[in-house]
């Protein structure tokens, strides 16, 4: 079993689709044994996600900061529910405790979190696995424009390497799975 952080978006006016990804998301979670590490936000993709995961038995870790608890956004029924001074601890306590990311649509706070995550693989920091699900070119323009970055050498072909663009949530998990068992 794995402690798997999903980005997602928190907005709570978004299309339905979205919900259900997130929530079809933590489903295959828990079917699959792992337990989710969250932003620990209640409403949106972060709540639907842990909705999910809760609802096939996962084990739920939130990690939130005291501002968002005080907006009355925090996760209460996680199992776990971790209160963090600011954004920037909530960041690095996510990535401690999990074992891979997987990131979901979003917006600057899920793109925020993506780039942390990648930046710190890039440098070496972990080698934990990312893995990029866009069922529907959602994050289509963000990898072109990522792709003309290493055309111009600003960004290189190797930090684009350590993430995986999966198309479906069975095939990001097994992504996750596979790059996890091949590591020990």
């Amino acid at each position: 079993m794995a402690a798997i952080c999903v980005f997602c978006a928190s907005s709570s006016t978004l299309e339905p689709k979205w919900l259900d990804l997130a929530t079809r998301t933590g489903n295959e979670l828990a079917a699959r044994g792992h337990s989710l590490v969250s932003g620990g936000g209640c409403v949106g993709m972060m709540g639907a996600v842990a909705d999910g995961a809760r609802a096939g038995g996962a084990h739920t870790l939130g990690v939130i900061p005291q501002s968002l608890v005080d907006l009355e956004v925090a996760d209460m029924s996680s199992d776990e529910l971790v209160v963090t001074a600011d954004m920037g601890a909530r960041k690095n306590i996510m990535i401690e405790r999990s074992d891979a990311f997987l990131t979901l649509p979003g917006g600057l706070g899920t793109l925020d979190e993506l780039f942390e995550v990648w930046t710190t693989a890039t440098l070496d920091l972990h080698a934990k696995p990312i893995v990029l699900l866009d069922p529907d070119g959602f994050y289509d323009g963000m990898l072109r424009w990522l792709d003309q970055l290493a055309d111009t050498a600003f960004v290189r072909t190797s930090a684009l390497e350590k993430v995986v663009i999966a198309k479906s949530i069975g095939a990001a998990l097994d992504e996750i799975e596979g790059r996890l068992s091949a590591t020990g």
